[in-house]
């Protein structure tokens, strides 16, 4: 079944570390929100990075806000069956070039995920920006410990200075 993306970027105007996963699961299209799957662990591991809570959406947005972080996703339109990244075939990416050309201060990059990463640097390796591949928090990704996970971030948020 062929999708398009159904949320826009979520940017701020003093936003330094742009987040770019692959395309929203299911259930996220389902309940409207980037992460949005129960067993998600992103808003989890920001929420004990920053000490403050993550579980609402006014609460979500003043945590990315506050710490100068945005939110996005690589592909734009894509056909899945289900919501795993190896399910998503035909998929057009996002103009990240634009998002970047309208939001200068951006100078870091991190991918959810190996494929999201793959997919960007098949397309955009030309572009100057910082990037780091993050380990995904999908709960499809079970392999690694949420600890372990979580230093992940913590290492990425302090190299880009925001923790």
């Amino acid at each position: 079944m062929h999708y398009n993306h159904p949320f826009d970027p979520v940017v701020f105007p003093n936003t330094v570390l742009l987040i770019l996963g692959t395309f929203p699961s299911l259930e996220s299209c389902k309940r409207h929100g980037y992460y949005a799957h129960p067993r998600n662990q992103f808003w989890r591991i920001l929420s004990d990075l920053f000490h403050v809570p993550a579980t609402t959406e006014l609460e979500k947005t003043a945590l990315l806000n506050k710490y100068r972080i945005g939110l996005w996703d690589i592909i734009a339109s894509c056909e899945r069956t289900n919501s795993s990244d190896n399910n998503l075939t035909n998929c057009h990416l996002n103009d990240i070039p634009a998002l970047l050309q309208k939001y200068p201060q951006i100078s870091h990059l991190a991918f959810t995920g190996k494929k999201a990463a793959r997919l960007y640097q098949k397309t955009y390796a030309d572009l100057h920006v910082n990037c780091q591949t993050l380990p995904s928090p999908s709960p499809a990704f079970a392999t690694m410990k949420y600890n372990t996970k979580k230093e992940t971030y913590r290492r990425c948020f302090q190299h880009v200075g925001i923790l």
